[in-house]
């Protein structure tokens, strides 16, 4: 697996494995299959409530743990310094794992500078290789690079061909060469586009699908696609992307699905803020 290298220096698979809205039971045979399929980058989060079965495949899989790039997300209800090391040491412990290589704020919202000075010092002690933010815009990304001394290595944040971030991936560059992640890269299959005329048309003249498309589009802008599959031919078909490059037309092509807006819901609004307030009244993580 090809991998970028972080603003610190820690190789980071270009690919990866995400296991959001995974049932309990079958995320240990999703992340096995997976790791089998050859993925070495597995992202969870302490909201996926599922951490402890991702834990159970890293036990249960003969690859070594250095292998393996694993990431986790602080939840809005862990947020502050003291509450963010203590979840970062409960994730450890669900894992299995003595360290993370990434963990993330996964909300733009509360104490984010609390809970990113704790990842800094848990990055400083070895607990943690890598730190970032998640759902950042550009203005939020600015502020956190801006005012916190530990640099932020990632931000993950929704990128697909209907929503595509160039300004935000110009501005995480400008901003101490912040890597972006792409969730939902294929939109959740939103408005068609795995048939989609456009991305279709492309993977026609290299034999690839439109999702091997879109992650290869993804790559060639730097940016790491989080894909999801439960079957194990998705998967290998997923990171089987390593063997055309777009051209030039191609990415013009691709350029006029832009559509300027989230395919889910826009994180930089006040109604956004009260829905996570809700959720949290709703759900103890």
């Amino acid at each position: 697996m090809q991998t970028f290298k972080l603003n610190n220096g820690v190789e980071i698979p270009v690919l990866g494995f995400g296991v959001f809205q995974f049932p309990q039971n079958q995320t240990k045979k999703a992340v096995l299959d997976a790791l089998a399929a050859g993925y070495r980058h597995i992202d969870t989060a302490q909201s996926y409530m599922n951490e402890a079965e991702v834990g159970e495949a890293l036990s249960a899989t003969e690859i070594p743990r250095k292998d393996i790039f694993l990431t986790t997300k602080i939840w809005l209800s862990n947020y502050g310094y003291e509450a963010t090391t203590k979840s970062v040491e409960a994730s450890l412990a669900k894992l299995q794992t003595e360290y993370l290589d990434l963990v993330l704020l996964h909300q733009p919202y509360s104490d984010v500078f609390g809970s990113f000075k704790a990842l800094a010092d848990l990055q400083k002690a070895g607990k943690i290789r890598a730190i970032g933010v998640s759902n950042f815009n550009s203005e939020r990304l600015a502020d956190v690079v801006a005012f916190q001394e530990a640099k932020v290595q990632v931000n993950q944040i929704e990128i697909n061909p209907f929503h595509q971030r160039e300004e935000d991936l110009a501005n995480a560059k400008s901003r101490g060469n912040v890597l972006l992640e792409a969730w939902a890269p294929f939109a959740e299959g939103k408005n068609g586009i795995f048939t989609n005329e456009v991305l279709t048309k492309i993977g026609d003249k290299y034999g690839k699908s439109a999702a091997q498309v879109i992650l290869r589009w993804n790559f060639e802008r730097g940016i790491v696609s989080l894909a999801k599959s439960v079957k194990p031919e998705r998967m290998a078909q997923n990171i089987d992307i390593f063997d055309f490059a777009l051209t030039d037309e191609d990415k013009a092509q691709i350029a006029t699905l832009e559509t300027n807006d989230s395919q889910f819901f826009d994180h930089n609004t006040p109604e956004s803020v009260d829905m996570f307030v809700n959720f949290l009244k709703e759900r103890d993580v």
